[in-house]
């Protein structure tokens, strides 16, 4: 070797040695790969309403059990990624003030169309419990008479929360769902609801207002698409949501990830969404309860906590967006509750796995596992609570270690179940 060579394989080695094993990982960066995998999130939710409003016209240019069914599979394709989405709730108010619009329930079905018997006619607690919007033209509101003879995107969305009851659900997922479902009357029985294609065919109508029901049911479903527009842009480049979050210090946007991911762990999907129902074994408590999807919808909201927290999402064209990511800067700033929290992840996302095949496998729904007396699905059910409140826990000490402070939302189901009737 030649002394040039020598001195150029001395001053390689030397540079090599003196650089670090690894770059460190910004928070910046970090909070910029939060940012661009919601854009992607959110645009992949958009992209798939699309394809439910395509489904939904096809359905309503040709009602048939076909079209009907073509259309339920689209929904049901479409709450894939949103559901993904909902680790950015808790933390970034723009979302949490936009949610309620897309993803609001329980909901009170009487307000939008016909119901069965049992349900009832009044409600202490809701005066528009039976309104029925595709059935009335007229709709009083406290001492407001609200014209409802045009059955358009503008009335339905004055009607959300009508009355200030957060169960007059008028749009969003939940609304086109029980368009497309009816009540599921078979309690935690085998079925979900089985509306007929009649039901919106002028020609051969079955139970009254089909061309009423047209209009909500496309109504709906174009306005939860102008809405996932809003806020796929708003993660955009020069987007509302992505500058609040950017803008804020490394501390803050840090804790804004982890609050949403510890929220949603905790009080909102192991509490409210599936303590609850276990406690009560009532199926109106089930998140998807029309179509029995609820298996879908609580593992794909785990799905998307892990997308979160590792920086990497897959959308539904297999598109792949990531970049650093928090799982990073835990594993470098909080190695050992780093590890435990991949741990929780993992047995959580086990645990709804293991929910999601049983009802997959068509042995039995997500309604039927927390029905009286199943002890096997009740135990299902039991294990991915428990995992999530862990992952809460994981995600505290990480958090703790971190030097970051977070509250997350909490939920009486599980802080004060005996309070629960």
């Amino acid at each position: 070797m030649t002394l040039l060579r020598r001195l150029m394989s001395a001053a390689a080695l030397t540079a090599a040695l003196a650089a670090p094993a690894f770059a460190a990982t910004e928070p910046k960066a970090v909070i910029d790969t939060y940012a661009n995998v919601a854009e992607a999130i959110y645009s992949d939710s958009l992209t798939t309403a699309k394809a439910l409003q395509k489904a939904v016209d096809a359905f309503l240019a040709a009602p048939s059990e076909d079209t009907l069914a073509a259309a339920r599979t689209a929904w049901k394709a479409a709450r894939v990624p949103y559901q993904q989405s909902e680790g950015y709730r808790f933390g970034n108010v723009i979302v949490d003030d936009w949610e309620g619009r897309v993803n609001a329930w329980p909901l009170d079905e009487g307000l939008i169309d016909y119901v069965a018997k049992d349900y009832g006619d009044s409600s202490d607690e809701n005066p528009l419990y039976t309104a029925n919007i595709i059935a009335s033209k007229n709709i009083q509101v406290g001492k407001d008479k609200i014209d409802a003879s045009k059955i358009d995107k503008k009335l339905i969305d004055s009607l959300q929360e009508a009355g200030g009851v957060e169960s007059n659900v008028a749009i969003g997922y939940h609304a086109v769902e029980f368009l497309l479902w009816g009540q599921d009357l078979n309690g935690t029985g085998p079925g979900a609801g089985d509306r007929k294609a009649t039901d919106f065919d002028t020609a051969k109508c079955t139970n009254e207002n089909c061309d009423r029901r047209r209009d909500y049911l496309k109504a709906a479903t174009d306005l939860l698409v102008d809405d996932l527009e809003e806020m796929a842009d708003a993660w955009g480049k020069d987007g509302d949501a992505r500058k609040d979050v950017t803008e804020k210090s490394a501390e803050d946007g840090l804790a804004t990830i982890l609050t949403g991911l510890g929220s949603l762990s905790y009080g909102e999907l192991a509490g409210e969404r599936i303590k609850l129902g276990l406690i009560l074994r009532d199926p109106e408590e089930e998140h998807d309860c029309f179509s029995d999807n609820t298996h879908n919808s609580h593992y794909y909201d785990e799905a998307g906590m892990i997308a979160i927290y590792n920086g990497k999402y897959t959308g539904s064209d297999g598109k792949v967006t990531e970049g650093p990511s928090i799982a990073a800067y835990a594993r470098e700033k909080a190695p050992e509750e780093a590890k435990a929290l991949e741990a929780a992840f993992a047995t959580a996302e086990a645990a709804l796995k293991a929910v999601k095949d049983r009802a997959d496998s068509g042995k039995e729904s997500y309604d039927q596992m927390i029905g009286e007396g199943n002890a096997e699905g009740n135990k299902l059910v039991q294990d991915a609570v428990d995992g999530l409140v862990a992952q809460a826990r994981a995600i505290e000490a990480v958090v703790a270690k971190l030097g970051l402070k977070i509250e997350l939302e909490g939920s009486d189901s599980l802080d004060n179940p005996t309070t629960i009737q």
